[in-house]
Order: C-alpha cells, then structure tokens, then sequence
C-alpha cells in the first residue's frame, strides 16, 4: 500500500508543478540570501584590509621619519608629532585589532552589522571603555538582513505551510476521503506517509539550495564540512520537521483547508514573530541597562575632578610605579610632564568607572543570559541561535572579542609607558617591537547538539500527539468533519 501512496503523491505532485515550484522558489531565496551574505562579509574583509593597509603605509613613512631625524635633516613635522616620540607612535600609528569573520559568516548576520570589526587602540583610552556598545541603527533594526538565516528561520515555515495544510482536507472536500478509508490502512499512517514523502522531498530541495548557493558564492562545501555545514543541514532538517509534524497535527484535527491554513499561520506568527519579541522586551523590563548618555556624563565629571588633582595623583601613581620614575618625572622641565599626569589620572578615572561600567556590561550579559535560558519557548530562537554560533556573529562571539581588544588596549599601552616616564626616543629598533594583535578564536563548543535536541523533541511531541489525538476519536468524524 505504501508504494501506490507513493506512486500516487509523487504524480500528483509532479502534475501539480509542486516539486518544480518549490525547487525554483527555494533556490531563488537561497541564492539572493547567500549573495547578501558574501557581500557583507566582503565588505567586512576590505575595511579590515583597507585599514591593515593604512597602517603599513604609515610605518613605512614613519620609518623614513625616524632615519631622517636621526640623520639630522629637517623634517616638516611638529616635534610632538615626530615619530621618535613615544607619544606620537602610541597615538598615531596604532595598530588594527580585527575581527576577522568566520568561513560561514555568510550564513547569518547576527550582530554584525551593529557592533565594530576592527578597532585601533591609542593611548588615549577613555573610548576603549565605552566604543564596544551596540550602535544599535533604528534603520537597520527595523528593516534586518536577508540572509539565509531569514530565508530559513521566516520563510521556510511558509512554504511548508503552503505544501502541507490540505493534506487530509483536500482529499474530503473532494470527496475522495471515503474511498481512501475503505482501504486497508488506518488514516493516520496515510497522512503520515504522504507527510513523510513530502518532508523528504523538500529536505533534498532544500539541502540541493543551500548546497549550490553557498558554493557559487565562495564557500567550499567539502572543506566547511566539518566547520559549520553539516550543522547548518542538520539544523535545517530538524526544523523543517518541526513545522511537518506541526502541519501533521493540524491534518487530524479535521478541520477545513481554510480553517488548517489559518491555524498553522497563526502559530507561525506566534512562534517566529511573537514569542521572540515578547522574550526581548521582557529582558529589557527585567534587566534595563543603565543610560549610556549618563556614563559618559559621569565620565567627563570624573576626568575633570582628576585634571584639577594631578599633580596628587601623579604623586601617588609614582609611589605604586616606581619602576616608572624617572630624575624628571612629573616635573615641567620634561616634554612628558603632561603625559604623565595624563596617564596617572587616566588610571584614577577608570578605575572610578568600573563599577558603573559593570553594572552596565552585566546587565547586558543578564540580558542575553536570560533569552539564552528561555530561548527553548520557541523553535525558531534555536535555530537562530544555533545559525548565528554557525557563523561566528553570536553576541558571545563579540563580547569576546572585546576582551581581546581591552588586553591589547592595556599591552599597547604598557608598551610605551616606561618610554614616556624615562623620557626616552622611539628607533627603528623599538619599532620592531612594537606589540601585534592576533586574533584567537574562543573555544567553546557549539550549541549544536542542544538546539537541535529539543527541536527534534518539540516534533516528536507533535507527531506523539498526532496519534493519541487520531486514537481519541472516530474516524468517521474526520470523514465527515
């Protein structure tokens, strides 16, 4: 009986132009969604190159700067901007601490387009405390990104709801139901079969789509294999069943096609739009984050309470540095008396700061915490969750890299600290020297398995109540619903 079923759905199907329809339509999606990708990760790339690029040019130039000072021609460079100056090579010739993306970026905009990708720490690192907060475009909130990760999370549920609402209805309104019932098979294990035809059906659509879309832009399907895609399929299978045995379910209530059609809409926009939406304005009820416009007003105070005090704080910055001091530290006489007191007042101002800078971050992270915790209240939130760890553009990913960023700020700094205290110029040697940042890929393991566990779970459950619901009532009640 089962091999008819088949023969029968997979002509009908055929006749229809279902198959082609969807093949068109998802390959479509998926490769304008993969081109929106690459071309944002693209972009990532050259500003990162562009700026890498800057850089180089600039030690080149400074590098002839320094052999014509040192061979005593003159230059046409205020002394405070010469690179022998420690200042000046701290200030102006920073070097570029990227975030480099990961090889499925494309995959999932995720935070990417709201945080920064490279930064280029001074010695002036007032900034560095507050320049990693989300930038937070209304524009960009309001419109998002087209990218597989919206092709899959948003879209794909409709096109299952198109292909499977009328599954059992069609057949009565028909009036073809009762023949099928006279065969020698229980209703619910043909729904389930035509179900599950279906289902493998667009899985090998939908694994063929992001196959070719992801390879005719740029990615190596073989060499991420192990890096990404074949998570990126598993998740994707998993949800497609999601929203199969959802449909499954619908089926057996024997309602209308209209009737189906709405209900599985309905729960489409409560899982996808609703649920998410709620769960974020909760976190910011819960959770609210403290104004950013009030931290650096706090800030500014601070530093000017600091300025009217350095001479005492240098003071006491010498007694607890005094590798640092110098016969003419602090004094006027020396060029870096000013950034002496600078740097001595920069330490107080930070670390008077901190405690409203970690309540600030940590109710940012109590915040993602909180969704992380909740997100099994709706499978669409794993499988963004899963899709955005797939491409590396997670918010864990990010405040990460700020870490990376803040040591390298500190180790930039700590570099020419002795240089500036002990009055000391800056050589090519010296420039050789200076730190390099190297980005390290945070090792923790993927969400992976969990988030496609309890999808798999949520279907089971669905197929699960399928039958208990079929084995509850009258099979002639869905023959003449």
């Amino acid at each position: 009986m089962f091999k008819y079923n088949f023969i029968y759905e997979w002509k009908t199907l055929i006749r229809d132009r279902w198959v082609q329809s969807l093949g068109v339509l998802l390959f479509g999606l998926c490769l304008f969604a993969s081109y929106n990708g690459k071309g944002k990760v693209e972009k990532r790339k050259q500003d990162i190159n562009d700026a890498m690029a800057t850089v180089k040019d600039g030690d080149e130039a400074m590098l002839l700067l320094i052999d014509s000072i040192q061979a005593g021609l003159p230059v046409d460079v205020p002394s405070w901007r010469q690179p022998v100056q420690p200042t000046a090579v701290g200030n102006y010739h920073p070097r570029v601490v990227a975030f480099p993306p990961a090889p499925m970026a494309l995959v999932a905009t995720g935070q990417s387009d709201l945080f920064t990708h490279y930064v280029k720490p001074t010695l002036r690192g007032e900034a560095m405390l507050l320049n990693f907060t989300e930038l937070s475009s209304p524009v960009q909130l309001l419109f998002g990104s087209f990218d597989l990760s919206f092709v899959l999370i948003y879209l794909l549920p409709l096109i299952v709801i198109a292909f499977t609402y009328n599954i059992l209805s069609v057949e009565r309104e028909r009036g073809s139901l009762r023949l099928l019932a006279t065969q020698p098979m229980k209703l619910v294990h043909w729904v389930l079969q035509k179900s599950t035809l279906r289902f493998a059906l667009l899985s090998l659509i939908l694994g063929g789509c992001l196959s070719l879309s992801l390879m005719m832009n740029g990615v190596s399907i073989i060499e991420q294999w192990n890096q990404g895609f074949s998570q990126l399929l598993g998740l994707s299978f998993g949800y497609l069943l999601f929203w199969f045995a959802l449909a499954f379910l619908v089926n057996l209530l024997g309602r209308t096609s209209a009737v189906n059609a709405i209900s599985l809409l309905g729960v489409w926009i409560g899982l996808v739009l609703l649920v998410p939406a709620v769960l974020n304005q909760l976190a910011n009820t819960i959770y609210p984050v403290p104004s950013r416009a009030q931290m650096i007003n706090d800030m500014r105070v601070l530093k000017a309470v600091a300025d009217k005090q350095q001479d005492q704080i240098l003071a006491e910055y010498l007694r607890n540095h005094p590798e640092l001091v110098s016969v003419e530290a602090g004094t006027e006489a020396t060029a870096y008396g000013w950034w002496q007191r600078y740097f001595a007042a920069q330490d107080v101002v930070k670390e008077r700061m901190q405690p409203l800078l970690e309540k600030y971050d940590g109710q940012l992270k109590r915040q993602q915490q909180w969704v992380h915790q909740l997100r099994v209240l709706s499978p669409a939130i794993l499988m963004q969750d899963g899709l955005q760890k797939i491409s590396g553009t997670a918010s864990w990913y990010y405040r990460d890299y700020r870490q990376q960023v803040i040591s390298f700020a500190e180790q930039w700094r700590e570099f020419f600290l002795p240089l500036i205290f002990k009055d000391e110029k800056v050589d090519a040697e010296i420039l050789t020297q200076l730190p390099e940042f190297q980005y390290e890929k945070p090792i923790a393991g993927l969400p992976f398995g969990v988030n496609l566990s309890l999808i798999l779970l949520y279907s089971c459950l669905l197929l699960g109540l399928g039958f208990t619901l079929y084995s509850r009532q009258r099979k002639e009640k869905l023959l003449l619903t």
